[in-house]
């Protein structure tokens, strides 16, 4: 079975990750396998692992990347139920790893530009003379 994912580095904020997972050893010595697990929880659909009609698909039909995301298999009789991973879950703790809800510092600041200007110590005087214009 051949892997259909996109490699890692196309994926926004991915090193971002691999650096603030890096903070823990335990993780850092796994980082590249915890990144990718994630993003295959993230990236996963439901339509890799079912068909438009409702049909399962043959298993050698079916991602890597997408049988990792299922959470539950239940079968009751012909009934077939599958739960997968909560997508939003996982792309919470991306988003997070990666930096992208982190506040910036002074955005909620506002913006204060000030201008001082100071006048010549003298008054200025300014004169104009009016001459006439020949017609």
């Amino acid at each position: 079975m051949t892997d259909k994912r996109p490699p890692l580095g196309r994926f926004g904020g991915v090193r971002m990750v691999q650096r603030r997972i890096g903070r823990s050893e335990t993780l850092y010595q796994h980082k590249e396998a915890v990144a990718a697990e994630l993003i295959a929880l993230g990236t996963a659909n439901i339509t890799d692992i079912v068909n438009l009609d409702g049909s399962i698909k043959e298993f050698d039909q079916i991602p890597e990347h997408a049988l990792k995301a299922i959470k539950k298999i239940s079968v009751r009789g012909e009934d077939v139920t599958i739960e997968m991973h909560d997508k939003v879950s996982v792309l919470r703790v991306l988003a997070k790893a990666s930096g992208m809800l982190d506040a910036e510092q002074n955005e909620d600041k506002p913006s204060i530009v000030g201008i001082n200007i100071k006048g010549p110590d003298e008054p200025m005087t300014t004169t104009y003379e009016e001459k006439d214009v020949p017609e």
